[in-house]
């Protein structure tokens, strides 16, 4: 099975990084289709997926997730962009 490590930019400009195994239904949620949205997307809405990994495992897949949330929001749009350097 396949993790990804998600990024999404809200419709107040701000980012919302996340992991799941199935984006196409986690963006759903996020905008709005079923219960399982994000509290943070809920009142954000519409969002958009502006970046993804790919991961083999869960544990990985949320090794890298606590990584991107420690990240600055200038960091993350580099990361976005394919400019990052650690």
């Amino acid at each position: 099975m396949s993790w990804f490590v998600y990024i999404v930019q809200c419709a107040d400009q701000t980012l919302y990084t996340g992991v799941t195994t199935d984006l196409t239904r986690r963006l759903r949620e996020h905008n709005g289709d079923g219960p399982n949205g994000s509290r943070y997307t809920r009142s954000r809405r519409p969002v958009v997926l502006m970046y993804q990994e790919q991961y083999g495992s869960r544990s990985d897949a949320c090794k890298r997730e606590y990584q991107i949330k420690q990240m600055t929001a200038r960091k993350k749009t580099d990361l976005i962009k394919g400019t990052f350097k650690n």
